[in-house]
């Protein structure tokens, strides 16, 4: 607030923002990336189909790099999804003061030109945090691409990379609650033990320690491995392959070792998907918008239990967030990398 020249108080109707400042070549820098403060706030105009909303938390995660590439404007604010507070709705299906999840962008309001692509928060007897990771995007992710995807079956052996970020915890934690043999991988001795001793995995492994890593792969699955979750890409996925067992299932879900290479690196041992009969498939969460209500049926009673944990790595303040983004590519983050822009 300020004092005009009768000293009564006005607003200032400010909005801090962080915008895509200069073109991504191979890998993201912080100097890619410019935090500045607008002098306007969005409005949702009365049967616009939009809302205004204050964005609370900001989901920071390698699919924000994909979305700054392919789909934000040189100027214009990054988007990602967060959690955020409705302020005005031209939106029949929203109202002033409802919490929302989905599509956003980095700025402290923002204007959502599809909020039929939001998810009204409904449960907030868990922390709001939560819909960032466990209860949003990645949990949504983890649930469909293991039960949907996967086609598990109990006792399966199970192998996911990445193993420690915000959509590899959760995926592991649902195997071993389903009774699978899990495995993960994961860049450093302190994520290893998170592994086993905070989220159950049968066995983890630093891939940044490993000289062979089909050896790694042979001595914690020397069975083969029934279901791999895939998150690496490149040579990780290549030996993976050399480990598959018959009739075995590879989910993609993404390839971070290979979003800030100009060239990404090429996979030489796909005949072992016929020599095999394994099935490798594709997907992206929004394909399985309409089993959210089935997946909050089966995960909030197991949050409430306490028999499933998330990790997050939380961050304050937008102005931190660029440098929290690149941290995530780095291995900085430990569990769910997220930022507060407002705990209201």
């Amino acid at each position: 607030m300020e004092k005009d020249c009768n000293n009564a108080s006005v607003e200032v109707m400010s909005n801090k923002q962080v915008i895509y400042r200069e073109k991504v070549r191979g890998s993201l820098k912080e100097t890619n990336l410019k935090v500045k403060t607008s002098l306007e706030r969005p409005k949702a105009d009365k049967d616009s189909g939009t809302i205004a909303v204050k964005n609370l938390y900001l989901a920071c995660e390698p699919y924000n790099l994909h979305l700054i590439k392919y789909f934000t404007r040189l100027g214009s604010p990054v988007p990602g999804y967060g959690v955020a507070r409705v302020l005005e709705s031209g939106h029949p299906n929203f109202k002033k003061g409802d919490l929302v999840w989905g599509m956003t962008r980095w700025e402290e309001y923002s204007l959502i030109t599809a909020p039929e692509t939001c998810f009204k928060i409904e449960h907030t007897d868990v922390p709001l945090s939560y819909y960032t990771g466990l209860l949003g995007m990645p949990g949504l992710t983890a649930y469909a691409g293991f039960f949907e995807v996967c086609s598990p079956k109990k006792g399966d052996n199970v192998f996911i990379s990445v193993a420690s970020g915000a959509v590899g915890q959760l995926v592991g934690q649902f195997a071993k609650l389903f009774g699978c043999y899990v495995v993960g991988s994961t860049g450093s001795k302190e994520r290893v033990d998170l592994l086993k001793n905070k989220f159950g995995f049968d066995d983890a492994f630093n891939f940044k320690e490993e000289l062979d890593l089909d050896a790694a792969l042979k001595r914690c699955f020397p069975k083969g491995i029934d279901i791999y979750f895939e998150n690496f890409g490149g040579k990780m996925l290549d030996a993976v392959l050399l480990n598959m067992k018959f009739h075995g299932r590879i989910t993609v879900c993404g390839m971070v070792s290979q979003y800030n290479l100009e060239r990404h690196e090429g996979i030489h041992n796909l005949i072992n998907l016929v020599l095999k009969r394994v099935r490798m498939e594709g997907f992206v969460e929004s394909d399985y918008y309409h089993i959210y209500p089935k997946f909050l049926e089966m995960v909030l009673p197991q949050i409430k239990e306490g028999k499933i944990v998330p990790v997050e790595d939380i961050v304050e303040g937008l102005e931190n967030s660029p440098a929290a983004l690149v941290g995530v590519f780095s291995g900085r983050n430990v569990g769910k990398q997220m930022v507060v822009v407002s705990r209201e």
